[in-house]
């Protein structure tokens, strides 16, 4: 517990450092000259899709919009066993077509390739079903230019995401390989026409602390992590990448759930071993909004499914495990990730049973154990709080005092409820990782999240 507090202190001193040096990071006025500079590469957008027939049109919808000088939009459909394919085929004029595709990745064999007679920024891919990394890695294959950006089939990106994304490949002379924005909770906002018209705070407390929780997790840790050069992971649902760089990485694995994170290492890993001069950065105000689970159940299973490709990951890489050849990434954010993300969750409920054994037994008494209650408690309350504070400096999505106070008072809740409830998932999901069964797409019940579904 208390490596884990000073864990979060350290990384959210970082990442105010980084905030107030640089305010907004990316400044509004700047983008229209990215927009018009050559040194604004063109951009394949790449959006895996199974059983997305609820959400991937809209989605497509969004990125239609996008301002962006030039790009392409290529969905995947992973044979999909409901309408996906039938519903982008009749939304987006589908006609299907040969295209030329250069195989840098084995994938499952692709059935049809189609393009759209209204929107001619748009291929579809319908191939046999080979889990999200296969998809992703028969994107890359199908895609023309030098960047790609993956996005979840489900998943709406602000209109100058793209472009904020793209700036810290240009400030770095394509140093840059691949950049994170940040994925926010769409629950309860409205979205019309595949844009966000307004943002407000879902009813649900599940939601809510998940809210609370992406804040900690972007905010604080990752924006922490790439203050020094240390960022192990972008999320799958909104990256931008250097496609040579991970072609020559070898593509997204298969064989794991947590596809996004291993890739992350992986090039890490590449980048120590070769000694190349490149490095992987999170920027908080590009947005892409998401849906969350709004159910223990389906909660349950993604955070389960994230913990085993946590683990999947750290194992597959142990060899990083504080070895000099891998510099701070070996000795800081490796041994954070496992001994803190990781085996987290089995220390507290260890702490559990200490704590019962020690009232059942006699050998604590209940002050020592309502001082420990009420630390870790304040603790937890207090980290929420810095994770709200910076999204108030940084984003400023949620501007009424009645979304801080809600914010603040489930912050409160989170100790006795909610982190429970992960704790014990989480260790689901590292025992899970010890069955090695076979990667495939993590299950959610979609509801959609744009109005155009509705």
């Amino acid at each position: 517990m208390g490596v884990t507090a000073l864990s979060y202190i350290f990384l959210f001193l970082l990442s105010i450092k980084n905030v107030l040096r640089e305010g907004k990071l990316i400044k509004t006025e700047s983008l229209e000259d990215i927009a018009i500079s050559e040194r604004t590469f063109p951009v394949s957008i790449i959006v895996p899709a199974y059983n997305e027939v609820v959400g991937v049109v809209s989605t497509v919808r969004s990125l239609l919009a996008l301002n962006y000088p030039q790009y392409e939009i290529i969905v995947v459909d992973d044979g999909s066993k409901d309408d996906t394919l039938a519903k982008l085929i009749e939304e987006l004029k589908l006609e299907q077509v040969d295209l030329a595709i250069r195989k840098h990745m084995d994938t499952q064999p692709i059935r049809a390739t189609f393009k759209s007679s209204i929107y001619s920024l748009v291929t579809v891919v319908s191939k046999a079903n080979g889990g999200k990394a296969d998809a992703l890695n028969c994107g890359i294959n199908v895609s023309k230019y030098p960047y790609f950006c993956a996005i979840d089939g489900d998943s709406i990106l602000e209109n100058d995401a793209l472009l904020k994304v793209m700036k810290p490949v240009i400030d770095s002379e394509g140093k840059t390989i691949a950049v994170g924005g940040s994925v926010r909770v769409a629950n309860g906002t409205t979205i019309s026409r595949s844009k966000v018209e307004t943002i407000d705070l879902p009813k649900n407390p599940l939601v809510i602390l998940q809210i609370v929780e992406y804040f900690r997790a972007f905010l604080i840790g990752r924006l922490g992590f790439t203050k020094i050069n240390q960022l192990l992971i972008i999320s799958g649902a909104f990256g931008l990448f250097h496609k040579t760089t991970v072609i020559r990485s070898g593509g997204y694995k298969v064989a794991t759930v947590g596809e996004d994170m291993e890739l992350i290492v992986r090039l890490h890993r590449m980048i120590k071993e070769e000694s190349l001069d490149l490095q992987l950065k999170y920027i908080p105000d590009p947005v892409c909004w998401t849906e969350a689970p709004d159910s223990l159940k389906v909660l349950k299973s993604q955070r389960v499914r994230w913990q085993r490709g946590l683990a999947e990951t750290l194992f597959a890489h142990k060899k990083m495990f504080l070895n000099p050849k891998y510099g701070l990434i070996g000795f800081i954010a490796f041994p954070y990730f496992f001994m803190v993300e990781l085996l987290g969750a089995v220390v507290e409920i260890l702490g559990f049973f200490i704590i019962v054994g020690g009232l059942l037994f006699g050998f604590l008494d209940t002050y020592v154990i309502g001082i420990i209650l009420l630390v870790t408690i304040l603790y937890g309350s207090f980290i929420s709080s810095l994770s709200i504070l910076l999204e108030e400096l940084t984003m400023f999505k949620y501007p009424k005092v009645r979304h801080l106070i809600s914010l603040f008072f489930w912050a409160l809740t989170e100790s006795f409820w909610y982190r429970p409830l992960i704790v014990i998932w989480r260790l689901e999901g590292l025992l899970k990782s010890f069955r090695h069964k076979e990667a495939e797409w993590g299950k959610m019940e979609r509801k959609g999240i744009s109005s155009d579904n509705r």
